[in-house]
Parts: C-alpha cells; sequence; structure tokens
C-alpha cells in the first residue's frame, strides 16, 4: 500500500469510491439521487480540485497493493478528506472500496491524517460519521475517539443523524 497526498489526477478515483461506498453501505439509507447530489456537492470535479489547493484541505489516498482486487481508478483504493479549522481537526470522511476493506487500508488513512492534523499543533481531532453506519462508529471507536456529539446532516435532500466522535490530543 502506498499513501500520499491526492492530486487532481486521483479526483475521478475519489468519486468512483465514495460513490461505491455509499451505494455498498447505505443501500436501504440512501437514495440514489441522495448518493448523486453528494458526490457531485462534496466531490464535484471543479469543487474537488479547489479543495486539492487548499492549505487547509488534506486529502489522502491509499493504492492497493495488488491494483487488481479492490482497486478503483488508478490503483486507487481507499482516502481520506480531512480539514483544520482553528485548534480543531475535521476528519470529514474515510472511505475505502467495498473490495479492499479489512487489509488495514482505513487504519493507515486515519494514521496519516492524525500525524499529520498533529503537526498543526490541534487541540482535537473530530471525525463524523452517519449514525446508521454501525461500520464507520465502530472504526472510530476502535481508534480511540469517543462519541462526543449527535446533530442531523443532510445528503441530498434527506436529513440524516450524524455522529461526530472526538479525541483529545492535548
Amino acid at each position: 500500500m502506498d499513501l500520499y497526498v491526492a492530486h487532481p489526477d486521483d479526483v475521478g478515483a475519489i468519486r468512483e469510491i465514495a460513490r461505491t461506498s455509499w451505494e455498498h453501505d447505505y443501500p436501504d439509507i440512501l437514495s440514489r439521487e441522495s448518493v448523486e447530489a453528494a458526490i457531485n456537492g462534496w466531490y464535484g470535479h471543479d469543487r474537488l480540485r479547489e479543495e486539492l489547493e487548499d492549505p487547509w484541505t488534506h486529502i489522502y489516498v491509499a493504492t492497493a497493493d495488488d491494483a487488481g482486487e479492490g482497486a478503483g481508478t488508478h490503483g486507487i483504493a481507499g482516502f481520506a478528506h480531512a480539514v483544520l479549522d482553528g485548534d480543531e481537526g475535521h476528519l470529514l470522511r474515510i472511505y475505502v472500496s467495498p473490495d479492499a476493506r479489512r487489509n488495514g487500508i482505513g487504519k493507515a488513512l486515519f494514521d496519516r491524517v492524525h500525524h499529520e492534523l498533529g503537526r498543526h499543533d490541534i487541540d482535537r481531532l473530530n471525525a463524523m460519521v452517519l449514525a446508521d453506519n454501525e461500520l464507520g462508529n465502530e472504526f472510530y471507536a476502535d481508534r480511540g475517539l469517543v462519541l462526543a456529539e449527535r446533530a442531523e446532516t443532510t445528503v441530498g435532500e434527506e436529513t440524516f443523524e450524524e455522529n461526530t466522535y472526538s479525541l483529545d490530543l492535548t
């Protein structure tokens, strides 16, 4: 596995991994319209390219060891998307292609974000995940993050409960 800072050539793979992850993880929760709205809103080509140039945004991609199974475009198997906001880091998303899961890719992406954001002397790392995503909630709890807040978020035109997990770094 290789981890690196995402670049514009990775936009298509990032969009595809987000799409396949949402379709796999939320088939009975997110409508196709909501998935498409999120892909186009959060990971639209122009918006994603702008975020890649933003010094406060950190997007990392992971390649699969074997560019075959579990790997999408350019051999990319997962990505993490985080932002810095004052003294806090916000891990907005970690997505791993469903076929590449259970190989340590998500953990490696989390560790990279934790390390890189920690270099900015943040006091807290927050991670957001839909409440109905059992695997995602377990993932953050297993990394030592604690459920800190429940709120509503909008995906497409639908409203969902979202959990925010936090890790105090002070």
